[in-house]
């Protein structure tokens, strides 16, 4: 019941028919060849797709904590990953298993949320955090004031770390003056503080899966049509769906938005797909997002207010640019908030770092310069092909649009735009559906 209830609200969001609707009208193909991509979909089954890479799905455990899950989703490279209730796979049933997906951004959400109330708290109490005292007031004055000494020296709440990632308050606020001669600085344990102590210790994957349900969880049936998982990736704006087999408790694969572009890729050569995929971007109305309404970040600001920004505008990146022309020389994932949350040099200056010198750091780390540094982008004359190439191969979730000097942003694709020009939603087609579905609960 609850499966459907999601259901219910996701095709019942009104921007994902707008969204939808712009595409269709933007399009520019023969709908003979719209129509015959379609049927093609809806007769290839989704137990065909490509298994999840090591051909088991990722699972994350609901008692499990918000440092445990995100060194799982960080060490694996994914964005979500389900959550299991239980780990008894006696159980017949996978609604007695699973409590839902947790998405990255679900979790940056709770970090920089908890900084809003944490600010809040500070602006409203500053006397009672004038300094270094028992309980989360004292190690938020600390933080706020710029202390890099041991955090357990004032009890760090969740609210402290929140306001750590999101900024805190300046030092010039009269809050926490006497902070910084009670701290030193951050010592080799702080990587198992941030861990295992407060906010990541006693927050547990339930209880942000509960309040933050980013990700719904809408599983489809092994022999389900892929018509129907191309529509809830890209029309529904899931960033992924789980498939499950009747009468079996575990999921047995998990299709995401990037693996069906990977997908798209691989059918070089077959007629439908070497029609489009010739045709320029501006055929099938690419990119969706026009110049003004691209959302950026200059190289020069704090890497907080990137993070902040995407968080407000419910993106998963943006581009990094520099100059009065917003010229681009990189780009900025919410998955790469990990390196503040993990990183204990970065963490210290977490209130003076800026973009361009965490980016720097990223790329040092990742050990391939290169990758992190340069944009990904593509021209105005580019084909729907090569943005599907760029996106499959760079492993990326975004190709920023440049234009005529070839590095002014003038659009975003994302993924799921690149999946929506391959498809139109029938008339009632989830609507009958649930229908179905419906007459199969009440039976």
């Amino acid at each position: 019941m609850a499966q459907l209830q999601a259901f219910e609200q996701v095709l019942q969001n009104p921007s994902n028919g707008a969204y939808f609707k712009m595409v269709q009208n933007r399009k520019k193909l023969p709908m003979s060849l719209q129509e015959a991509i379609n049927y093609a979909f809806a007769n290839i089954s989704v137990s065909t797709f490509p298994m999840v890479p090591g051909g088991k799905v990722i699972e994350i455990q609901a008692n499990a904590s918000v440092g445990e899950a995100i060194k799982i989703l960080s060490e694996a490279n994914i964005l979500a990953a389900p959550v299991c209730e239980s780990n008894d796979v006696n159980t017949v049933d996978w609604r007695e298993r699973y409590l839902g997906i947790i998405d990255f951004s679900a979790i940056v959400l709770w970090v920089l949320e908890s900084a809003d109330i944490a600010s809040a708290a500070m602006s409203a109490s500053c006397a009672a955090a004038a300094g270094v005292g028992a309980g989360a007031a004292g190690a938020l004055g600390a933080l706020a004031a710029g202390a890099t000494g041991p955090v357990a020296v004032a009890g760090l709440a969740a609210a402290a770390v929140g306001a750590a990632l999101a900024g805190g308050l300046a030092a010039d606020q009269g809050v926490g003056k006497d902070a910084s001669s009670a701290a030193d600085t951050l010592g080799d344990d702080f990587y198992k503080v941030i861990l295992e102590d407060e906010p990541f210790a006693s927050t547990t994957v339930r209880s942000i899966i509960t309040s933050y349900r980013w990700a719904p969880f809408i599983p489809v049936a092994a022999d389900s049509s892929m018509l129907g998982v191309l529509l809830l990736l890209s029309k529904y704006r899931l960033r992924n769906v789980p498939v499950i087999e009747s009468g079996k408790p575990t999921i047995k694969n998990f299709i995401t938005q990037s693996a069906v572009v990977k997908g798209l890729e691989n059918c070089q050569g077959r007629d439908w797909f070497d029609r489009i995929a010739a045709q320029p971007i501006s055929e099938v109305g690419l990119p969706f997002m026009c110049t003004d309404e691209v959302i950026s970040i200059n190289s020069s600001e704090l890497v907080l207010e990137a993070f902040k920004l995407m968080k407000d505008n419910q993106i998963g990146g943006l581009p990094v640019t520099e100059g009065p022309e917003k010229n681009i020389i990189g780009s900025l994932s919410i998955k790469d908030i990990r390196f503040l949350l993990l990183n204990r040099e970065l963490f210290t200056k977490y209130r003076e770092l800026v973009v361009k010198d965490f980016m720097d750091t990223i790329a040092s780390e990742a050990h391939d310069s290169e990758k992190d540094v340069i944009p990904i982008t593509c021209s105005l004359s580019s084909n729907i092909g090569n943005v599907i190439h760029i996106l499959a191969s760079k492993m990326v979730h975004r190709v920023y649009v440049v234009g005529a000097n070839g590095k002014e942003v003038v659009g975003v694709i994302t993924l799921r735009d690149v999946i929506s020009c391959f498809i139109f939603e029938p008339p009632n087609y989830f609507e009958n559906y649930l229908g179905l579905t419906r007459q199969k609960v009440k039976n």
